[in-house]
């Protein structure tokens, strides 16, 4: 425990913090935003890892971020993580491992009570997705944040930091890498399992690792579903000449999506001081695919940046063109939406109709 005046000092930062976050104004609603999740929410934990080679601290990604920084988002500017917290009026979550001094273990400071994304590039909801390219599984993301947990209890007491932590948001977004280890052409787990058994693995693996944030004072979940992950660049370059969907990809990702709000139903029925909101993000993805020019898209199958056939053969690299309209893009990548469509993605999540948030969307979870 803090002691002294020190202790008072952490004390009156936090109590500030929870008050008035960052903004400058109540924001007690929601007092925090913890991030569990892949590169669609990774705001630089992958920077911190050694041995990966999933990492996007390089130009030309961050190039319509403010001050064109490549910051480890894979985009071409903010992603789905930063849209969020400005709609909640917090700080974007800093990435854990950003937090935490080489050797010294996790030290608290007011950054975590905000918020910690633990999210990491190339992850899945199974240990061994992109084992190779050595992410933060979900597993360790759990685990990172039991370590956070412990400390907001250390510094802040029981009674405050679960009341903290039952009004903060737990976001998860997560899975796709998984359906996408799966349905590689190369794929070793296809052979081990067939499509229904894998996202039955999926889907009850994430049960498990839900009821242990649970355990550690998570109450209001955030949780996307799967997109359209047989529609991305890469994909559609498996497909031959015809550039077309990969329809199989599609049809688990439907069918893990549905395994998906199941579980979330089954939580709530289990613990009735859950509250969720599922968003439906291949509904989404879908209508921008068979509707762009509506949404004010010209291109739906070509990445912005990359190399070779659909700007898909060769990922985005330094040494890779990319277009000047990102913003008639859907895909930044071969695997990852323009930051537009993040923005236009997260506006539906925070205040989108049924059609797309079940039970409730975001603004309504956070009100509760």
């Amino acid at each position: 425990m803090a002691t002294s005046s020190n202790g008072l000092q952490l004390a009156t930062l936090f109590l500030g913090v929870l008050l008035f976050g960052t903004a400058g104004y109540l924001c007690e609603s929601v007092p925090g935003i913890y991030t569990f999740g892949d590169s669609l929410v990774d705001v630089g934990n992958n920077n911190f890892l050694s041995g990966s080679m999933l990492k996007a601290d390089f130009p030309p990604h961050g190039i319509d971020f403010p001050m064109g920084i490549a910051t480890g988002r894979f985009s071409n500017g903010k992603n789905a993580a930063d849209f969020l917290a400005e709609k909640v009026g917090l700080p974007t979550a800093p990435p854990y491992l950003s937090l935490v001094s080489t050797g010294s273990g996790t030290k608290l400071n007011s950054a975590m009570v905000t918020g910690v994304s633990f999210a990491s590039g190339g992850a899945g909801i199974l240990d061994g997705t992109n084992g190779i390219f050595e992410p933060i599984a979900l597993t360790q993301q759990v685990e990172y944040y039991s370590l956070v947990h412990n400390q907001l209890i250390q510094e802040m007491g029981s009674a405050r930091a679960n009341t903290h932590l039952n009004k903060s948001l737990f976001v998860i977004v997560i899975g796709s890498n998984d359906l996408l280890t799966y349905f590689d052409k190369d794929s070793h787990v296809s052979k081990q399992y067939t499509p229904g058994q894998y996202v039955d693995l999926m889907a009850s693996t994430l049960k498990q690792l839900m009821n242990r944030l649970y355990g550690l004072g998570a109450r209001r979940f955030a949780v996307s579903g799967v997109g359209v992950i047989g529609c991305c660049p890469e994909q559609r370059l498996q497909m031959n000449t015809t550039y077309g969907c990969n329809a199989a990809a599609n049809y688990w990702s439907k069918m893990y999506n549905v395994r998906l709000k199941n579980l979330l139903k089954k939580l709530k029925t289990q613990s009735p001081d859950i509250n969720y909101s599922y968003f439906d993000t291949y509904l989404a993805m879908n209508n921008l695919i068979q509707d762009p020019q509506n949404y004010g898209f010209s291109e739906i199958k070509e990445a912005c940046c990359g190399n070779g056939k659909l700007n898909a053969e060769i990922p985005c690299l330094p040494i890779s063109t990319y277009c000047s309209n990102r913003s008639d893009h859907l895909f930044w990548d071969l695997y990852h939406p323009t930051e537009m469509v993040s923005h236009m993605l997260i506006d539906l999540v925070y205040s989108g109709s049924r059609k797309f948030t079940l039970p409730m969307n975001i603004r309504d979870l956070v009100h509760l």
